[in-house]
């Protein structure tokens, strides 16, 4: 039996809802050649838990664009939609450590209670991404309320009740959680990290159209897939707090971060499907060469390493 170590495994893990733009292709080569550097493998992983806003024609396109950067990954490719059951498995696990809750709250009646706080919403607490954080609302209802909501049919989602979650996964951890990171977030954070999942407060990590959620879903497939090294956008950097607790919860490898700066425009601006921002598909129409590309995102010298 060899005593060599398995080589690292990395992935890009994109989502069918939309054609890919610049900042995809950048993140998609740095992991490729991150793990071209390490000897290591490179995974492709199509996130499409949304089954409603995903389409097939995307997911070909994924295909096309990525190939004809010159990128190659291992079969078969994961779906998440196929791995529903080991998501549902997992929410479970979390109800059964009692730190997941139902939360019937609407998004008014959300709003509505913050107004009413007497802080109001301009200056009530955010998360990261610039939502307002969960003002609690049905989080302790009576186990006889909770009964006649669900036996009443009203919609819910899962949320995370951050505190016990957080307790608990440091008593199972035997103390603090930290996470690596190899690049840096938005403020310069790098190294051995703290994780504070209080920043995003009670999160959801369930609905009722989307039975699962990021957190989860990513969580769980990293797992799956052997993931050892994630290598993204800045803009999920502080999600890593909520997936370190989540892998401490479930009993999931930790694997080494990296998050890299985000591509922007000439104004600033992240780019962004919805905005149909510099898509590879049209560079491609335009007559632009995958070095044009890497050229345009900065790996002109990566691509000659």
């Amino acid at each position: 039996m060899s005593d060599r170590p398995s080589p690292p495994v990395f992935r890009f893990a994109p989502s069918p809802n939309g054609y890919l733009h610049l900042g995809h292709a950048y993140s998609a080569l740095v992991g490729a050649q991150a793990a071209k550097n390490a000897g290591g493998r490179f995974l492709l992983r199509i996130e499409d838990i949304d089954r409603g806003r995903c389409r097939p024609e995307y997911e070909e396109a994924i295909f096309e664009d990525l190939a004809w950067l010159g990128l190659s990954w291992e079969e078969p490719v994961l779906r998440q939609s196929t791995h529903f059951a080991a998501y549902e498995a997992a929410l479970k696990k979390l109800r059964a450590l009692g730190v997941a809750y139902p939360c019937f709250a609407t998004r008014k009646e959300v709003i509505g209670a913050i107004e009413d706080s007497g802080i109001g919403l301009d200056r009530w607490p955010r998360d990261p991404d610039g939502a307002p954080l969960y003002p609690g609302l049905y989080k302790d209802l009576p186990p006889r309320e909770l009964s006649r909501l669900m036996w009443e049919g009203v919609s819910y989602a899962w949320r995370l009740d951050i505190e016990k979650a957080k307790t608990l996964a440091e008593e199972k951890q035997g103390g603090p959680i930290f996470f690596i990171e190899e690049g840096a977030g938005p403020r310069g954070e790098t190294g051995r990290l703290a994780i504070e999942p209080e920043l995003y407060g009670d999160t959801i990590i369930a609905r009722k159209d989307v039975p699962t959620s990021y957190h989860i879903a990513v969580c769980v497939d990293d797992a799956a897939q052997g993931i050892t090294h994630i290598s993204r956008g800045q803009d999920l950097f502080y999600m890593t707090h909520i997936h370190r607790l989540l892998q401490v919860l479930l009993d999931l490898p930790e694997p080494t971060y990296r998050h890299h700066p985000l591509i922007r425009d000439e104004t600033g601006r992240r780019l962004s499907k919805t905005a149909k921002d510099m898509g590879i598909r049209e560079l491609r129409s335009e007559g632009l060469s995958p070095q044009d590309i890497r050229s345009m995102v900065g790996l002109a010298e990566a691509a000659r390493a």
